[in-house]
């Protein structure tokens, strides 16, 4: 045992250091992204445009088309990595993520009632929907998981987020079928994508995101004696039952948060938490700071990538993810099915 304490203490320091070098990495990402796009613009533009702006064409570009655009990806790449990882770390389920236990969908369904039914199209009022919509669907996935033989087991929690999914999947889909109008305004946001977002939008999601991360990072401690088994926790004693509220609180705020501003957008959720095991180890201390740096830096990435792959025209981020996260994605449940 004091062995391990011994290791661990020693491998906090290089921890550190990682978090640190991500940072920078992600700064980095983040003027990529701000330079590159139809209209290249130079690192010094760049810093001009952000410090002492001109008024200039591309001074207007960057500040008001890809900063905005920037900060989404970060925001909702930290948010839905950070999300996954705590679903994971609750649920004891290493496939879990918000779009597989059906959050994701219930959101999404949500906003396009809301376009349906209250025929609004504003980006500016899917976030209370999505937040709705997610809360219920966490709930009903929880029911339906309890019900099941043995409780509220990862399989459980599986198989009723996979059934949850398709209906209100199959839902959505009927009224886009219904309504031409609803498809219209809404299946450019359906894809998942960070264009097109201003800074007021940032500005108005920011809150919910910021205190579902700082309640999720605040829970890395509780999350890996959680992760151990909900006896081992209890007998530590843990209190297992506020533990699990508080980190569904954060899961919702940070799953709608992120499907009311850049729509449904899976895969991150699934593999971010498992790169930052792959470094930092079983303790959710770091893996959820570890989640949000790479969750932030891989969105940008792939991001750059959509807009620059078939130029003048790009593909929103949410098509992207997938094709990037796929092999990833297979390696993981082949690896899951041999363990």
């Amino acid at each position: 045992m004091s062995a391990h304490v011994i290791q661990h203490n020693s491998s906090k320091p290089l921890l550190a250091v990682g978090l640190l070098l991500g940072s920078i990495l992600l700064l980095g990402c983040f003027v990529a992204s701000v330079a590159l796009g139809v209209a290249d613009i130079g690192p010094q533009a760049v810093y001009q445009a952000l410090v002492a702006p001109d008024g200039s064409t591309s001074h207007l570009i960057i500040r008001t088309v890809r900063v905005p655009r920037s900060l989404t990806a970060i925001l909702v790449g930290s948010a839905v990595a950070v999300a996954g990882a705590i679903m994971q770390g609750l649920t004891r389920n290493p496939l879990a993520d918000p779009g597989i236990l059906g959050i994701n969908a219930g959101a999404a369904f949500a906003v396009v009632l809301s376009v349906f039914w209250l025929k609004s199209a504003s980006l500016s009022l899917y976030a209370g929907f999505a937040l709705v919509g997610a809360a219920v669907a966490a709930g009903t996935v929880y029911g339906l998981g309890s019900l099941g033989r043995g409780g509220l087991t990862p399989l459980n929690l599986t198989i009723a987020g996979a059934a949850l999914t398709a209906l209100v999947s199959s839902l959505t889909t009927g009224m886009l079928i219904l309504s031409q109008r609803t498809l219209e305004e809404i299946r450019f946001w359906l894809a998942g994508s960070v264009a097109g977002r201003d800074m007021a939008l940032v500005i108005q999601v920011l809150p919910y995101l910021a205190v579902g991360l700082c309640l999720g990072l605040a829970m890395g401690k509780q999350l890996t004696t959680l992760s151990l088994g909900e006896s081992t926790a209890k007998g530590l004693g843990q209190n297992t039952l506020w533990v699990k509220g508080l980190a569904a609180i954060s899961v919702v705020l940070l799953a709608g948060g992120s499907v009311a501003i850049a729509g449904p957008i899976g895969v991150v959720g699934v593999i971010v938490p498992h790169m930052g095991r792959f470094w930092t180890g079983a303790g959710y201390r770091w893996i959820l700071p570890y989640s949000a740096i790479t969750g932030a830096i891989l969105l940008l990435l792939a991001d750059i990538v959509a807009r620059l792959i078939i130029q003048p025209q790009e593909l929103p981020v949410g098509i992207m993810m997938p094709l990037l996260g796929a092999p990833f994605f297979v390696y993981l449940v082949r690896s899951q099915v041999r363990r």
